[in-house]
Formats: structure tokens, C-alpha cells, sequence
């Protein structure tokens, strides 16, 4: 009988996931895949709190399918958070400075919004409160008077 021993050990994560860890890792300047890990699970929970409709499904849709998870298994709040709101909520939960709390939801934003594309990036946007474009790395229009 042949031993597995020598077999690869157990990936944690898909390759989709995986990519997206670096991608994260990589805009967020983390040191770490497991420390990207922890910023998107948190900020993915957060939006997951946040989201709601076809933009929710669309962009479970777009991502990688462990992410996706972290994302839909979330039941959203009845009142959606500012995007400033959302930032401290997230702090709040992590005993993180908001400073970095507001890093980590503008790298796993950046990665999202990629996925997403152009498009679902808006749809998304015009569904939160406002503060959240910045977030997403783009200017905060409002609408004129």
C-alpha cells in the first residue's frame, strides 16, 4: 500500500482565493498572505453587513467562491453605516486604530472593485450611503443641486 506522506499538504484556500490574498497582499503592503487573510475576511463580513439585492448577488458572483461566502453568510443590518460609520464599526469589532481599519478596507476595496469592474463598482456604490466611493478609490460625486 502506497503512503501518502509524501503528498502535497492540503491547500487551505482555492488558487481564486489565493489570488486574491496577493492581490490584497500586495495593495495593502502586508506582510503576510494570513494578515491580507484576516483584512478581507473582516472587511468582506463588514460589506456582507452592508449590501443587500441583485448588487449582492452580483458581486458573490465576481468573486472568488471563499470569499464570496464570507460575504453572503453575513445577514445585512436594517439601517446600512456611512462609509465612516462602516469604518469605525469595523474597528470597533477589531480593536484596531481606525487608521488601520480604514487601510484594510481600502486594500480588500481595491481588490473587490477589480473583480467587480467598473460597472457593479457603481451599482454598488449608488445602493450604500455616501462616504463609500473613497473607500472604493474613487471621488465622491454628489449629485448637483
Amino acid at each position: 500500500m502506497l503512503s501518502d506522506r509524501h503528498a502535497p499538504p492540503q491547500q487551505l484556500h482555492g488558487t481564486a482565493y489565493e489570488q486574491m490574498l496577493d492581490k490584497v497582499r500586495y495593495q495593502g503592503a502586508y506582510p503576510t498572505r494570513e494578515r491580507a487573510d484576516e483584512a478581507v475576511r473582516l472587511v468582506l463580513a463588514g460589506l456582507g453587513r452592508q449590501l443587500t439585492g441583485d448588487e449582492r448577488v452580483d458581486l458573490a458572483g465576481c468573486l472568488p467562491l471563499e470569499a464570496a461566502r464570507v460575504l453572503t453568510v453575513q445577514i445585512p443590518d436594517r439601517q446600512p453605516l456611512t462609509g465612516w460609520a462602516f469604518v469605525k464599526d469595523l474597528a470597533t469589532r477589531t480593536g484596531a486604530s481606525l487608521a488601520t481599519t480604514r487601510w484594510d478596507t481600502g486594500s480588500v476595496f481595491s481588490a473587490v472593485a477589480a473583480y467587480a469592474g467598473p460597472d457593479l463598482t457603481t451599482r454598488i456604490l449608488h445602493q450604500l450611503p455616501t462616504g463609500y466611493a473613497l473607500l472604493f478609490g474613487r471621488a465622491e460625486l454628489t449629485p448637483a443641486a
